[in-house]
């Protein structure tokens, strides 16, 4: 599967949303950055844009967030691009751009081949499920420089992610947990992406998927109909126990502290507005059985991401005052 924009092929009735996002961690602080390209369009206008910047830095306190808005005439995907927004670009490659006064400059190296969350190609067609999620790279390595407000960082190696999702609606709640920089084995990472949707008036239970590679061998976790998925939830803690392909399992926990905690306001093409709360330098706890019933056990105390997508408005940290506006 090619990874491309798919914002292009909307046609002027339909309601959508897409975003490529990346994010990068210090090897060796709790210091983390988070960047989101977003194209919204409300059913029967046209698209709009934002770049979205967050710098995780434990030693400055309370995340550092910044947005930049573009209507549609500063939004294309020019030759090469998976995504460009007035002086911000994305692609396999680099990253580079600005929103207020962040600015960015980052090359990705040594990405690992992409991660397709859901298990058959027809899903990423079907109107069914309303969310389609990918990772061009589950795990690369950054280079390069950022800076905000007034402080610069250079990045030599950070591990991270580069995603990709889009859809006709958002889930009613959904997780995403991402995990790289683990002190028993530095190539390891774990990316996932959950998910409860409303139907008749009743929500679904959680469906995961995504993959964990574990000495350089990849597992399939979760799946469309894959029984015995545990899921608590909050924000702050998440606590999880799934099974994966041949008879692999993971038991998760992901620990966000509120003062490394950031909160949106996430709308959606209904207009629904979702308050969404992201950890950038999460720990976390994992214990992975092989197919042999062999445990390993992987650590990390800010390797980590941990996002939570709720559909009702929340009391636990103050949202960003950023609108999102469609």
């Amino acid at each position: 599967m090619t990874v491309r924009p798919r914002w292009t092929d909307a046609g002027l009735g339909s309601g959508m949303y897409e975003s490529f996002y990346m994010r990068a961690v210090s090897p060796d602080a709790p210091v983390a950055v988070w960047i989101r390209h977003t194209v919204q369009k409300a059913p029967g206008k046209p698209p709009k844009a934002s770049v979205w910047f967050t710098m995780f830095d434990a030693d400055r306190g309370r995340p550092l967030a910044r947005k930049a808005n573009s209507e549609s005439t500063g939004l294309s995907a020019p030759g090469g691009e998976w995504i460009a927004i007035g002086d911000s670009f994305m692609n396999q490659d680099r990253i580079e751009g600005r929103a207020g006064d962040a600015q960015w400059s980052l090359r990705v190296t040594d990405a690992e081949r992409p991660l397709h969350h859901l298990p058959k190609s027809w899903m990423y067609r079907s109107p069914l499920p309303k969310t389609k999620p990918e990772s061009p790279a589950p795990f690369a390595q950054f280079e390069g420089e950022l800076e905000v407000d007034g402080r610069r960082y250079g990045l030599t190696g950070w591990p991270g992610m580069i995603g990709h999702n889009w859809g006709a609606e958002h889930a009613w709640t959904w997780i995403w947990l991402s995990g790289t920089g683990f002190a028993e084995d530095p190539g390891a990472w774990i990316d996932l992406a959950l998910g409860r949707v409303k139907l008749a008036g009743r929500l679904t239970p959680w469906v995961a998927n995504g993959a964990i590679s574990v000495g350089g061998e990849r597992h399939r976790l979760g799946g469309m109909l894959k029984r015995g998925v545990s899921v608590e939830a909050e924000p702050g803690d998440a606590r999880m126990d799934l099974p994966g392909a041949a008879g692999t399992r993971v038991e998760i926990v992901a620990t966000a502290p509120r003062a490394s905690t950031v909160a949106w306001k996430y709308g959606s093409p209904s207009g629904h507005i979702h308050d969404v709360c992201n950890c950038s330098i999460a720990a976390m706890d994992l214990r992975f059985r092989d197919r042999d019933g062999m445990t390993e056990r992987l650590s990390t105390g800010h390797g980590g991401i941990y996002e939570l997508g709720l559909p009702e408005p929340q009391s636990w940290i103050e949202p960003e005052p950023i609108p999102d506006v469609w």
